[in-house]
């Protein structure tokens, strides 16, 4: 974990040169435009999805575009190596969400990652052939597009092929983000990979290799990256490598479409992702939880506010490391998580006198039978539909193990599994039993792509990456529009600050929180952090505004962009 905070530290400095004025001045807008708008993690990407959109393709067109685009222009976390989740709303009003996750390899056992006495190997499950899932996200791209598409596919893709030939700019962040990861590329990939060398920003990166696996799939579709020669060639560079996915495994996989989870919240519909991601059941528990509340009265980041969110957020957390698994897998009490009753019961105990110690804190008590490195991408089309996007290698590049011949990086998912529970995963995570590792199981996800409607009507679809600290992340920006009143690019802007049961903390931004409030929060019994999480996501949104105009969040934390028409 240490590599992602000296990365993050690196990148303080600039995050703070792009940071806007004091939010109770001059409002502050994100880009606007009339009819459409893709906001994503590289200016590449939005670009080519924007222009998708121009020729006449609708959100999902644009989806296929940008996903593919990321793989090019952000292979930090964007991927063909990896999976992810989307949540759509139709121009209609209605719903879906589509899971294309990674799978755990028919071989791989509950044990895998322990030793003889049972300890946890180190690095075995993020680093390296053994730390791969099946990778989802061809097969998510291609479902989307079968089911909702309306551009042929070469005419999506081309670009794609046409930005890896020609090359990518380096940029600052980018640059300060490849000189730490040299050692773990070499470490892993002794002959080295198209980011092996002294990049600096300004250079540009040419992905000839991936523009070849990406032409193919152009060509032969989702079954060339699964039954294909590229399957074909990618299985047995992993077995080669030391791993146990097979060719089997990547011809039984395919994308789920999924029921979101749905619910409402002062006034707003609310739809998020469901299991195997956590994030909608957490966002609905937290949000209902601290509905009672009056938050707008308390004020944005005041003491009262933070004590509220914290305290849900730890019970929330509580609950995920629980009950939350793959659904096809275990029985997940969905219904009764997010009921009223339960969550009334689970905030009963909390007081503004003093914190609650996690320790006191377990599951809630409900009968039942027996996943900061990711990016998101957030698009509306002219039509009026309107899809969030999150998709990840889990850490940054994955699990470090890059293809020559195919030209990307493979994730490092299994480490999102239980490798043993109780004990913590990359992102200081507690898994039970429901997420233990099962053969094609989907490993438990925090990704919480998330739409908003109110009174009817689209209002906003947004995400971020950031390991654990997405749910909190997508909570306290809704809250920054709803309830503090903030444009889009204010309430993306605005400080962040995250609590997950264990460690028993609250992670704020650093020099972004008043030192009195601070004293105030520790005088109560908290615990601060400001070390921790030099940044708390990432976050890409659009928000409708009252005239129908489209404004763009795009995180100044990122190379983040917002490109639209």
């Amino acid at each position: 974990m240490k590599q992602y905070l000296v990365i993050l530290c690196l990148l303080v400095t600039l995050i703070a040169c792009k940071d806007h004025a004091p939010l109770t001045h001059t409002k502050t807008h994100g880009l606007i435009t009339q009819q459409a708008m893709v906001v994503s993690a590289r200016k590449e990407a939005s670009q080519i999805g924007s222009d998708i959109l121009k020729k006449g393709g609708n959100a999902f067109d644009a989806m296929v575009a940008t996903e593919l685009a990321l793989a090019v222009a952000y292979p930090y976390a964007g991927n063909i190596g990896g999976g992810g989740f989307m949540v759509y709303r139709l121009h209609t009003g209605e719903t879906g969400a589509l899971d294309y996750r990674e799978k755990a390899p028919m071989a791989a056992t509950k044990n895998m990652y322990l030793d003889s006495l049972g300890n946890v190997v180190p690095h075995k499950s993020t680093v390296g052939p053994m730390a791969v899932g099946v990778p989802g996200t061809i097969a998510g791209v291609f479902a989307s597009h079968k089911k909702f598409g309306s551009l042929p596919i070469e005419d999506i893709i081309q670009p794609v092929i046409e930005l890896a030939e020609r090359g990518v700019v380096v940029t600052e962040m980018q640059e300060e983000r490849l000189k730490y990861f040299q050692p773990y590329f070499q470490e892993v990939n002794p002959n080295g990979t198209v980011l092996t060398g002294n990049w600096k920003s300004k250079d540009t990166i040419k992905y000839a290799a991936l523009a070849k696996t990406l032409k193919a799939v152009m060509i032969g579709g989702d079954d060339e990256f699964y039954k294909g020669e590229t399957a074909k060639t990618l299985a047995k560079f992993i077995q080669e490598q030391g791993g146990i996915i097979i060719e089997e495994d990547l011809a039984r996989y395919e994308a789920k479409w999924r029921k979101p989870i749905t619910f409402e919240y002062d006034g707003l519909k609310i739809t998020s992702m469901s299991p195997p991601s956590s994030g909608g059941i957490c966002l609905a528990q937290i949000m209902k939880m601290i509905e009672p509340y009056d938050l707008d009265l308390f004020g944005h980041n005041s003491l009262k506010t933070i004590q509220v969110l914290a305290e849900a957020e730890r019970r929330a957390y509580a609950d995920r490391s629980h009950y939350l698994g793959d659904p096809d897998f275990v029985n997940i009490p969905q219904e009764d998580l997010i009921s009223s009753e339960y969550l009334i019961e689970r905030m009963g105990d909390f007081s503004f006198e003093q914190a609650t110690a996690s320790e006191d804190i377990s599951h809630g008590k409900v009968d039942i039978i027996e996943s900061n490195e990711t990016t998101h991408y957030s698009i509306v089309d002219q039509f009026g539909n309107a899809i969030a996007v999150t998709t990840t290698l889990n850490s940054g590049f994955g699990s470090k193990l890059y293809c020559p011949e195919l030209g990307f990086f493979l994730n490092n998912e299994m480490d999102d599994f239980s490798s043993k529970p109780g004990v913590p995963n990359v992102y200081g995570l507690i898994g039970a039993e429901a997420n233990s590792i099962l053969p094609e199981k989907r490993m438990l996800s925090s990704m919480t792509p998330t739409i908003v409607e109110k009174d009817g009507k689209l209002l906003m679809t947004l995400g971020t990456p950031g390991g654990s600290t997405i749910i909190t992340s997508v909570l306290q920006t809704i809250l920054n529009v709803h309830e503090f009143k903030m444009t889009m690019q204010e309430a993306v802007n605005a400080p962040r600050f995250h609590h997950q049961w264990l460690p028993d903390e609250i992670r704020m931004e650093p020099n972004r929180f008043e030192k009195g409030l601070i004293k105030q929060l520790e005088s109560k019994g908290y615990e601060i952090n400001e070390e921790r999480s030099p940044v708390i996501g990432i976050v890409d949104g659009i928000l409708i505004q009252e005239d129908g105009s489209l404004e763009g969040g795009a995180d100044p934390r990122g190379d983040d962009t917002a490109i639209g028409f």
